[in-house]
């Protein structure tokens, strides 16, 4: 099935100054109140950030502060109370069910905390479970590669230690190729030193093919595999580093 999505255009630039990238995402005013007969939340408070074609957006901040609200959101899994969140040139708040169900599946690849992995099956099977169901899949084998476990496509998830399962979810999460890749707190289970080798492979996703990942993790010292890294505080956007010593191919500019 073709997509329904238009591809971006190209940007045009002056002859001697690299293109910027095209915007993945534009957000504007999103704001996200959850709502009981006793409380009033407000995860989301009027943000507003573009997130580029191919860029590693990082971000931190407290447990409560609307990062994963704000992840979920661009996932398609939660909808906006108010404001904007544009895939492109679609509104995710303005589509349907249906769409939304069309757009994860297709657009978006997704790495939790926890790894999700079917213990009965092997890692290229948890691959494969993604494969046959996506719309131009890589082979199973490739994507283990791509994250460094070509030699442990055969072993069960038993047989894995957690960085390597957690690399087996990543490969599943792009072996359907996605434009996006959201990762929500994917070393909070590991230590420091495995979540290191597992942010690596996002980051080498993010190179080799062009991804645009955006990643929640309360490790500062890692903030700077990102482009950028945006700080959340009581369900706003406090400030956005750009990391001058990683920058995407196209130089974006912010």
């Amino acid at each position: 099935m073709a997509s329904r999505y238009n591809d971006p255009m190209d940007a045009t630039s002056a002859q001697h100054d690299p293109p910027p990238a095209a915007v993945a995402f534009h957000i504007h005013g999103l704001t996200k109140v959850y709502r009981s007969s006793l409380v009033e939340v407000h995860a989301l408070r009027g943000l507003d950030l573009d997130i580029h074609q191919g860029e590693m957006l990082v971000l931190l901040g407290p447990s409560g502060s609307g990062k994963s609200t704000f992840l979920n959101i661009l996932g398609g899994i939660d909808r906006p109370t108010a404001g904007e969140a544009r895939f492109r040139d679609h509104d995710l708040a303005r589509m349907s069910d249906g769409e939304l169900t069309w757009y994860r599946r297709d657009h978006v690849g997704f790495v939790f905390q926890f790894y999700n992995l079917i213990p009965s099956l092997t890692a290229r099977e948890n691959v494969a479970l993604v494969t046959e169901i996506a719309r131009r899949p890589m082979p199973p084998e490739d994507a283990l590669a791509l994250v460094g476990l070509a030699g442990r496509a055969d072993h069960f998830p038993a047989e894995l230690s957690g960085g390597e399962q957690q690399r087996v979810a990543i490969a599943r999460a792009i072996a359907k190729r996605p434009e996006i890749l959201l990762c929500d707190e994917p070393t909070g289970a590991l230590d420091s030193p495995t979540g290191v080798i597992v942010l690596q492979a996002i980051e080498r996703i993010n190179a080799e093919l062009g991804t645009t990942s955006v990643v929640i993790t309360h490790n500062v010292a890692i903030a700077d595999m990102g482009h950028r890294v945006a700080s959340f505080a009581n369900g706003r956007i406090t400030q956005v580093v750009v990391n001058a010593r990683r920058q995407p191919a196209s130089s974006l500019r912010w």
